[in-house]
Order: C-alpha cells, then sequence, then structure tokens
C-alpha cells in the first residue's frame, strides 16, 4: 500500500530534464514551481510575528488582470463593430484566466522565498508529487475552461458590450455587493459539499486524494479525484449563480468574470502556505473581520495539517458557516497577538 509520505515524494524536479515527460516540461516553461528547486526558503519560529498583506492592493492585483480580457474585448468591439462570437469570447477569457493563475501561483512562490511558510521549523512545503504532475497540470486548464465555458454558457450576450453594461453606475454598485456576497454564498454550497466529503464514508474516497497533502501548495488547489474536481470547478460555481439568481442578484457576464477572479485568488494562497497574515479580498472584509469570520491562509492550512479523515475549517473563502456550525479550529501563528501590523506585504504585480 503506498504511504502518504510515498505518494507526495517529490523528485523530479531535480531529476535529468531529458528524462521529464510534457507535463513537467509545463512547469519549466511556465516557471510554475511552487517553490523554486535549490533556492533557499526562510524558516522563522512559529512565535516570531508575522506580516499582512496588503487587502486594498489586492483588490488591486485582482482587478487588474481581470480588466485585461474586458479591454481587450472592448477595443475589438470599438475597432470594429463586431460582436465576438461565444467562441471567440470563452477562447479569449480561458486564455487570460490561466494567465492569471499563472501569474499569482509565480507571486506566492516569490512571497515564499521571502517570507517563509506556516509551520516551517516543523516542516518543509510539499513539492509537486511525482505521481500527480500530470494531474497538478490538467487541473489548471480544467478549473479555468469549465468555469469560463458555464459562465459564457449560461450569462455571455453579445449585444452586451462591456462599456455599455460597465457605463452604468448601478453596475458598479451591484459589482461592490456582488463582490461581497458571492464568497460567502459560494462558501455556504462548499462548506456542505466539503463537510459531507469528510463526514459521509461512502465520499470520503472522493476527497481523499486532496489530502494526501499535509503541506499543500499553491499548485495543489485543485489536486483530486474526477469527482471532486467537477464539484470544485462546476458544481459549487453553478449553485452559486443559482442562489444568486433566486436572490434578484442576477451575475451578469462580466461581474461574474470578476467574481471568478477573487475566488480563484483565493483558492491559489489559501493552498500556498505562506507565512503571512492574508485575508481573502473582499468588499466585505471589513465586516468579516468586525464579527470574527475573516478567513485568513492558516486556516486552511491548518485544515489539511491537522486534519485528515475527521477535520474543521471546512471554509475556504470565509469564517462564517464553521463559525455559525462550530468547526472552527484555533489558529497557532496567525493570532492577532502575533501579527505585526506594521509590515504590509503587496502581492507582486511585477
Amino acid at each position: 500500500m503506498t504511504t502518504t509520505t510515498q505518494s507526495m515524494k517529490s523528485t523530479w524536479p531535480l531529476a535529468d530534464k531529458s528524462e521529464w515527460n510534457v507535463h513537467q516540461q509545463i512547469i519549466h516553461v511556465l516557471g510554475t514551481y511552487p517553490i523554486i528547486p535549490g533556492k533557499e526558503v526562510p524558516v522563522h519560529a512559529k512565535s516570531e510575528r508575522i506580516p499582512h498583506f496588503s487587502q486594498w492592493q489586492s483588490h488591486v492585483w485582482i482587478l487588474l488582470h481581470a480588466f485585461v480580457p474586458i479591454i481587450i474585448h472592448q477595443s475589438w468591439l470599438s475597432s470594429t463593430g463586431q460582436a465576438l462570437h461565444p467562441f471567440i469570447v470563452f477562447m479569449l477569457y480561458f486564455a487570460s484566466f490561466s494567465w492569471s493563475v499563472v501569474r499569482s501561483v509565480k507571486a506566492t512562490a516569490k512571497l515564499g522565498h521571502e517570507y517563509g511558510f506556516l509551520d516551517g521549523d516543523a516542516h518543509q512545503r510539499d513539492g509537486i508529487p511525482d505521481i500527480g504532475v500530470d494531474k497538478v497540470v490538467s487541473s489548471l486548464w480544467k478549473t479555468t475552461g469549465s468555469r469560463i465555458f458555464m459562465a459564457t454558457h449560461l450569462t455571455y450576450r453579445a449585444t452586451q458590450a462591456p462599456a455599455d453594461v460597465m457605463s452604468d453606475p448601478k453596475w458598479w454598485a451591484w459589482l461592490w455587493l456582488q463582490i461581497g456576497l458571492y464568497g460567502i454564498v459560494l462558501d455556504f454550497w462548499f462548506y456542505v459539499y466539503h463537510r459531507a466529503m469528510h463526514d459521509i464514508d461512502w465520499l470520503w474516497k472522493y476527497h481523499r486524494t486532496h489530502h494526501l497533502t499535509k503541506h499543500p501548495n499553491s499548485l495543489l488547489a485543485a489536486f483530486a479525484d474526477h469527482e471532486q474536481e467537477f464539484f470544485d470547478m462546476v458544481g459549487i460555481p453553478f449553485l452559486t449563480w443559482a442562489t444568486f439568481q433566486v436572490l434578484g442578484l442576477p451575475l451578469g457576464y462580466y461581474d461574474w468574470w470578476i467574481c471568478h477572479q477573487y475566488i480563484a485568488f483565493t483558492e491559489v494562497l489559501g493552498h500556498s502556505g505562506l507565512r503571512i497574515y492574508g485575508m481573502p479580498p473582499s468588499t466585505l472584509a471589513w465586516l468579516l473581520k468586525g464579527v470574527g469570520m475573516e478567513l485568513i491562509i492558516e486556516d486552511h492550512d491548518l485544515h489539511h495539517r491537522k486534519g485528515y479523515r475527521k477535520s474543521h475549517n471546512y471554509g475556504k473563502q470565509t469564517r462564517v458557516w464553521d463559525t455559525l456550525f462550530g468547526t472552527c479550529h484555533e489558529r497557532i501563528e496567525a493570532k492577532d497577538q502575533n501579527v505585526d501590523w506594521d509590515r504590509t506585504v503587496w502581492f507582486p504585480i511585477f
């Protein structure tokens, strides 16, 4: 029987490159090593104070990347007067989504080598496992592709140009609310499904692969079996979209696209293990923090490190549902009193 340690063994980055398969070559060419081979990682005692992410700068990072395809889209419309076919729209936003995820992974790696990782004084971060490189690489295009395909099919209207939609001040007001609510609503469905995978015996087998890592990295966010991949990539976002429809807050193509960017950013950050106090960027972060329901990087890291068949910290965007249902785990390194609020970290743009 293969043990957890054997399953997560990562020796391929130091092997002869001529023996690499295509998936290993892709990671190398893209430079998406979550930990750069041979580069030193700082190690900190758990009692050392940790810095915190700038919330507003994280918003800037996400929105800068989110508006790249929107600007390209509108530029085409303005210069030609021709609406884009849904397939072209899908390809444009799919490529942009993949690009932004790759950039966020590379940024977390850079920060890891500067600030270190949680539990670093006891254990190194897991790498990309020898037996799972293909799964990790394919999860990138499956995640971005499936979400954009669904959004394009359900909400794209060729007659609605980005500039026309965004010229209405009400759209921006709704976007502010949607960004904040989207993570909370999505996290409800994710909490229910995620906790069921742990608590219901016959569902655990579909979630076990994701828990082979005790010290995850940013590329392992979607490291899972096909059944879990479907719900993570399509099922939960669809239920969130449907909930907004029922609530009378329908998501259009461009606002849903922006919400997707916020979710993906948090998924990457939440699995990064960075030794930084980092909350998911949200327009309602101030409220969540005020009532003690904010999620930080350490919360999901502890879900992997301290939990397995039975666990805690089931939410991946907030701690709203963990708080209400009593499944929060006490923080270790990122307690408020251990955070250096004078040391602010910016998520690298370049």
